[in-house]
């Protein structure tokens, strides 16, 4: 291979407190938390605009509560309350959320359903962002880190102004994929244990028709009402089984990986049909994925003539949103300080160091919390590995996948991006290293900013 020796370049310097890595599910609320807590804070996203994930790539945000429904006798708990409950709240003002919609079918899986318009949800977490006095860097690349020894000086960050360095005594990496732990020199694997998937947006649908399609077919599956276009009691998640239609429409869906599930907060609109790809290779290399883009596009035509073929009201469905690019569940995989197990998750165990409790579990019913109840998210699993000043937060962090299942999903990424960015502030306040921190002065923090934590 031929190399290029770039030549030297003198860069303009800007300083902050706290960097945060990624403006996504977990970044968002890490910035508003760093903010909030006195510290200046610049978020860093490579695309126009905040959400990641939550707005790109899910079908609803899992999930404020404990799984009650699927345990007779259990309280019912909201969990995760705090910044990722403002955030709901706000998108309640302008129509955005179907709010937290209980589920009247497969509540075995996930107690309620917090549908949300991803375009609103863009829009409230930028204002909220700004309204912190947070600096947002939009469509701006972290392309290296500035390391002295063991501690992170500075980010290298790229954008259509140019290069520029950026110091700052605390770091969050919440960009998904690991980047800025990777630049700092963190240790990583690429486990490659997910597929990749492109959520659409179908408009010029029935919603109620294709509830009645399912039941139609006794194919039922998900159901859920709430908030939609104004009105309480709509229907604002279904999904259904492909199999107990036809041998035909199953084969149709299996060839376009589509899932059959959606949610939505507006009338004749699927706010997110999900079409999924499996990559034979880690998402972290450019030319798979550029085929794999090609490939989940030509699947999401399919889905949307699948609709016009078979479901009644779709017949003059179109594709009205997608994401810009492919979503991921797993790029890197950061090692911290402590690496969080099935039998934690499973076993409802809390730890000394609790940051939040969580009760959702992706594989449910076959993986669930024991009795309905919640595990927590310990301090030292957001610490990574090796490095003073540097905090993960969201899909970084779990390296057993059915642990990841859980500790993945948008609202725990909240919880932990709250946490993380609670915690950066605090050390530069107190002017210490992650490890330094003492945990009871972050509980009494957390505990004050609605966090809810186990007693």
């Amino acid at each position: 291979m031929d190399y290029y020796v770039e030549p030297e370049k003198n860069l303009p310097i800007k300083h902050f407190d706290v960097v945060v890595a990624g403006g996504g599910t977990a970044g968002v609320v890490a910035a508003l938390a760093s903010a909030r807590n006195g510290a200046k804070t610049v978020l860093i996203e490579a695309k126009g605009y905040t959400g990641g994930i939550a707005v790109e790539g899910g079908t609803a945000l899992h999930s404020f509560y404990n799984l009650w429904k699927a345990f007779p006798g259990v309280e019912k708990r909201q969990v995760v309350k705090g910044i990722p409950q403002e955030i709901v709240d706000h998108l309640k003002k302008v129509g955005g959320t179907s709010g937290h919609a209980e589920m009247l079918r497969r509540y075995d899986y996930d107690s309620v359903c917090t549908a949300i318009d991803t375009e609103l949800y863009k829009l409230v977490t930028l204002e909220m962002l700004e309204e912190a006095g947070v600096s947002l860097f939009l469509n701006t690349l972290i392309t290296g880190a500035i390391m002295d020894g063991s501690v992170i000086r500075g980010v290298i960050a790229e954008s259509r102004s140019g290069r520029e360095a950026i110091y700052a005594k605390s770091f969050i990496d919440c960009t998904g994929y690991g980047d800025l732990c990777a630049y700092a020199g963190a240790d990583y694997t690429e486990p490659n244990d997910y597929g990749v998937a492109n959520s659409i947006g179908i408009a010029n649908v029935s919603v109620e028709k294709y509830h009645e399609f399912l039941k139609s077919h006794d194919a039922l599956g998900d159901y859920s009402q709430g908030m939609r276009s104004g009105k309480e009691g709509q229907i604002v998640r279904l999904s259904g089984s492909a199999a107990k239609i036809s041998p035909e429409f199953a084969k149709a869906v299996q060839e376009a990986h589509m899932a059959m599930v959606t949610t939505t907060v507006h009338d004749d609109y699927f706010m997110f049909i999900k079409i999924g790809y499996r990559m034979p290779v880690s998402p972290t290399d450019r030319d798979a994925v550029a085929k794999a883009e090609v490939e989940i596009r030509r699947r999401q035509l399919k889905a949307v003539e699948i609709f016009r073929k078979y479901v009644p009201g779709c017949e003059k469905a179109f594709i009205a949103r997608t994401s810009p690019t492919l979503c991921i569940r797993r790029g890197k995989l950061i090692r911290c300080d402590y690496d969080i197990t099935l039998s934690d998750v499973l076993e409802g165990r809390h730890f000394d160091d609790d940051i939040m409790s969580y009760g959702f579990h992706d594989s449910a019913p076959r993986l669930q919390i024991k009795d309905g109840g919640t595990y927590g998210i310990p301090y030292k699993a957001l610490i990574v590995a090796g490095i003073d000043n540097l905090l993960a937060a969201g899909m970084l962090i779990t390296s057993d996948h059915d642990a990841h299942m859980s500790t993945r999903n948008t609202v725990c990424c909240m919880g932990q991006g709250q946490a993380v960015g609670t915690v950066a502030a605090l050390c530069v306040r107190k002017n210490c290293g992650t490890r330094e921190l003492e945990y009871a002065s972050l509980r009494d923090v957390l505990i004050n900013e609605g966090v809810y934590l186990e007693n």
